[in-house]
């Protein structure tokens, strides 16, 4: 009877050293799991406080707008929304933190060109905020083929949030070139510290995977400068003539 009790507690033994074993061996194969990402995750996410845009803008003499600065604002305004949603329905397609994480970041990023379309009274884009519709035809067509590229694989999705970094790195940058306007250069500089911070992170777990992105948008030399630094701890920038 001791015998074979003893030989029970040795079965049930092994079958539990077997399944942890397998759970171990499925984890490693899994780098994308939701508990291996989530601590990681966390630190990539850059939100913008709006009430600090708004109290860091206001003393700001507000000047004319020409064509270019309007047309750079309304476009980023949708462009911002573009994250957004695509990294929504790429949560909802892959279930994983890093989409859903920095989607409401982009939200953060949107509402603060949002300040500045209140600020100098400009028509809104954003009238009805149905997930994947857009005023803009150009940003219309990325979203439809950034989902479906997105959805081939988790490999794709997690380049397509590279991709979208790369463009409003690129995008933002070009803006500030062209506005003299000091409210808006700080407001830019501040998304493109986000983006700069979640292009690090979709990179980051591309490589840690085996993958590998090129820069699309701005230049290799430019997407190896912002990988290769340390994420950008500062809460908000005040220099609208800052220089990463």
């Amino acid at each position: 009877m001791r015998e074979n009790k003893r030989i029970m507690i040795l079965f049930l033994t092994a079958g539990i050293l077997l399944l942890t074993a397998f759970h171990l061996i499925a984890d490693q194969g899994n780098n994308y799991g939701r508990k291996s990402n989530r601590k990681f995750d966390k630190k990539s996410v850059t939100k913008i406080s709006r009430t600090q845009i708004e109290s860091l803008i206001k003393n700001i003499p507000i000047k004319p707008l020409d064509d270019v600065e309007r047309s750079g604002i309304l476009q980023m305004r949708e462009e911002e929304k573009l994250a957004r949603d695509v990294y929504n329905y790429l949560y909802t397609k892959w279930n994983i933190p890093i989409f859903s994480n920095i989607a409401r970041a982009e939200e953060t990023h949107m509402n603060a060109v949002g300040v500045l379309i209140e600020r100098y009274h400009l028509d809104d884009p954003i009238k009805s905020d149905i997930p994947g519709k857009f005023m803009n035809s150009e940003i219309q067509r990325l979203y439809d083929e950034l989902t479906k590229a997105g959805s081939k694989s988790l490999v794709a999705a997690l380049k397509i949030g590279a991709t979208i970094e790369d463009l409003d790195i690129k995008d933002l940058e070009d803006l500030m070139e062209k506005t003299d306007n000091d409210d808006i250069k700080i407001v830019y500089q501040n998304l493109d510290k986000g983006s700069r911070n979640h292009l690090r992170a979709f990179y980051s777990q591309l490589r840690r995977n085996g993958e590998d992105y090129k820069a699309q948008y701005i230049s290799e030399n430019y997407l190896q400068k912002i990988v290769n630094s340390e994420r950008e701890r500062k809460t908000i920038i005040k220099d609208p003539n800052f220089k990463f």
